[in-house]
């Protein structure tokens, strides 16, 4: 099996292509870039340290919501429930 080195995702919304690019870039050439910007971090220890479905689907979420601070024209296709699927209604609303 091949060895990769470490990669970092940048993920862009093109608004005239109306598509999401995904690019790989080498973390030490985006640090100085990205020096002084919002940094948005997700502890895995909130998530029992699991990458799964949910996990997946909130990150992607989120990643959609960041996007659309800047770009919020991408709102148009967005239908992402905010909160946990897996959670009774109850717990979500404990009115």
């Amino acid at each position: 099996m091949a060895k990769y080195p470490p990669r970092s995702v940048v993920v862009t919304y093109d608004e005239d292509s109306q598509q999401l690019i995904l690019q790989l870039a080498d973390p030490m050439k985006l640090a100085p870039l990205l020096a002084g910007t919002l940094k948005a971090p997700i502890l895995l220890d909130e998530f029992d340290f699991k990458l799964n479905d949910e996990f997946a689907r909130r990150f992607g979420g989120g990643v959609l919501n960041l996007i659309a601070l800047g770009q919020p024209d991408i709102n148009q296709y967005m239908t992402v429930t905010q909160h946990p699927i897996d959670q009774p209604s109850e717990e979500r609303n404990p009115n």
